[in-house]
C-alpha cells in the first residue's frame, strides 16, 4: 500500500448555501486519488473547538472520516453535510467553551487558538481548507499565521468575499431570487399592489442587484447607497401605471438603510461571535411607508402592499448548475494548492478564469458595488451599460 501523502481537514462555516457539499464533494474524490487522508470536521470551527483529545472519547460530533461513498450521496445535494456553526475560535464566549476546558478558559471572552492548533495536531491534519465567507476565512488567515497550511474557498450567498467575482452559493441566490419574485407577481398583479421583496445582503447588494439587472424588479434599493422613500414611491408609481396589470416591484437588501433612518435594521439585539446582529424588518418598514405615502403619487389614492422577506428560501435546496460546477473547480483548485505547497491561498474567479490569491485579502477590506459603475442613484436601478469585456456575473471584485 503507498504511503499518504498527509491528511486534509476540511470544513464549513457559517450560513448554509447550495454548492457547499459538491465542494466538499471535490476535495475529497480528488484527494483520495492523489493519496491523501480527509478528515471532515464538522459544524465549522465548533469541531476544532469541541474536540476531545483522548483516544476513547467519543469524537463523532466533531469529525468524520470522508470516503468517496460518503462524498458522491451527499455532493449531489443543497446545505452542508458537515454540518456548520458561526462559532469563532479567537472571541468565544464562556458560555460556549467546552466543560472540559472551562478551568483552562475562565474570561467572559477566551481565544482558543491554542486549543484549535493542538487539536489539529492530535488529528494529524497537515492541511485545511475551510469553506466560508470572510468571517469565517479571517480565521483560516489566523491559523495560516500561525503556521498551519491553510487553502480558503469563498462561499456566501451575498457574494462579499473580497478578492474573487464569485463565491459559492451566490448564482442560486439569484436564481431562486428570480424565480420567486416572478411568483409573487401573480399575488401582486391581481391586487394591483406594490411588491416589496426583502433579500439577502448585509454589507453589499449583489444580491438584489442581480436579480433586478435580470429583470426581476422594477426597482431595487442596496446597502452602499441610502435611499429616499418618497423617491422610490414615485418610481414605483409611475412603474405601476406602466405595467398592463397595474402593478411594480422592488428588491430591498436587508442591509439598506433610508436618509432619514441611517441605521440598519435588526431583529434583536443579540449578536453571533462575530459581532454581527441578525438583520430583518427593513422590508416590512418600506412597506408600510410606500403605503402611506402613496396617495401623494396616485391621485390621492393608497396602493397597498405585498411584503415579503425571501429569507432562507433563496438558500435552501439543491444548487443550481453554476453552484454545481464552480465548486467542483475550486476544490480542484485548491488540491492543486496543496499539491503545489502553495499556502495561504483564497482560490478565486476573476474575470472569468479560475486563479487564487493571498489569503489576507478577506480582512484587507469589503467588497461591495461600485455604485458609480453598476447603481442608478437616481433611478434605484441598475446602470445597463459598459458590458464589453465584463465577466458572466457583471461586477467584479476590483474594489
Amino acid at each position: 500500500m503507498a504511503k499518504s501523502k498527509g491528511t486534509i481537514g476540511i470544513l464549513t462555516g457559517g450560513g448554509d448555501v447550495p454548492g457547499l457539499n459538491p465542494a466538499i464533494r471535490a476535495v475529497t474524490v480528488r484527494a483520495l486519488r492523489e493519496g491523501y487522508n480527509v478528515l471532515g470536521l464538522r459544524r465549522g470551527w465548533a469541531g476544532l473547538v469541541e474536540l476531545v483529545r483522548d483516544v476513547k472519547a467519543d469524537n463523532s460530533n466533531c469529525v468524520q472520516i470522508l470516503t468517496e461513498e460518503i462524498v458522491n450521496r451527499a455532493g449531489r445535494t443543497g446545505g452542508t453535510f458537515l454540518h456548520t456553526s458561526r462559532t469563532r475560535p479567537s472571541h468565544l464566549p464562556i458560555t460556549n467553551v467546552p466543560i472540559h476546558l472551562r478551568d483552562t478558559y475562565t474570561d467572559q471572552i477566551n481565544d482558543m487558538t491554542p486549543e484549535v492548533l493542538k487539536n489539529l495536531a492530535w488529528l494529524g491534519i497537515d492541511y485545511l481548507i475551510p469553506i466560508g465567507g470572510d468571517d469565517t476565512l479571517s480565521y483560516g488567515q489566523r491559523l495560516h499565521e500561525e503556521g498551519v497550511n491553510v487553502v480558503a474557498i469563498p462561499k456566501t450567498m451575498d457574494n462579499d468575499v473580497p478578492g474573487t467575482d464569485y463565491c459559492i452559493g451566490f448564482s442560486t441566490c439569484v436564481t431562486r431570487t428570480i424565480e420567486l419574485t416572478h411568483r409573487l407577481r401573480t399575488s401582486a398583479g391581481s391586487h394591483e399592489r406594490f411588491l416589496v421583496l426583502e433579500v439577502f445582503g448585509r454589507y453589499a447588494g449583489f444580491s438584489a442587484l442581480l436579480p433586478a439587472m435580470a429583470g426581476a424588479a422594477d426597482r431595487c434599493v442596496i446597502p452602499e447607497h441610502p435611499f429616499e422613500l418618497e423617491s422610490l414611491a414615485e418610481l414605483l408609481s409611475y412603474d405601476r401605471r406602466k405595467h398592463p396589470s397595474n402593478y411594480s416591484v422592488v428588491l430591498i437588501s436587508e442591509g439598506a438603510t433610508m436618509t432619514h433612518h441611517n441605521d440598519m435594521l435588526f431583529e434583536g439585539e443579540e449578536t453571533d461571535q462575530y459581532g454581527h446582529k441578525k438583520l430583518g424588518g427593513i422590508g416590512d418598514q418600506v412597506a408600510q411607508g410606500l403605503k402611506d405615502i402613496s396617495p401623494k403619487f396616485n391621485s390621492g389614492r393608497r396602493v397597498n402592499v405585498l411584503s415579503q422577506r425571501l429569507g432562507y428560501l433563496v438558500r435552501s435546496g439543491d444548487p443550481d448548475a453554476l453552484d454545481s460546477i464552480v465548486p467542483m473547480a475550486f476544490g480542484n483548485l485548491a488540491l492543486d494548492l496543496v499539491i503545489d505547497k502553495s499556502f495561504g491561498r483564497l482560490v478565486s474567479l476573476h474575470n472569468g478564469c479560475y486563479d487564487s490569491v493571498p489569503i489576507d485579502v478577506v480582512t484587507g477590506h469589503q467588497k461591495v458595488v461600485d455604485v458609480d459603475k453598476y447603481y442608478s442613484v437616481e433611478r434605484l436601478r441598475p446602470k445597463y451599460e459598459s458590458f464589453q469585456r465584463q465577466p458572466l456575473f457583471i461586477m467584479t471584485s476590483d474594489l
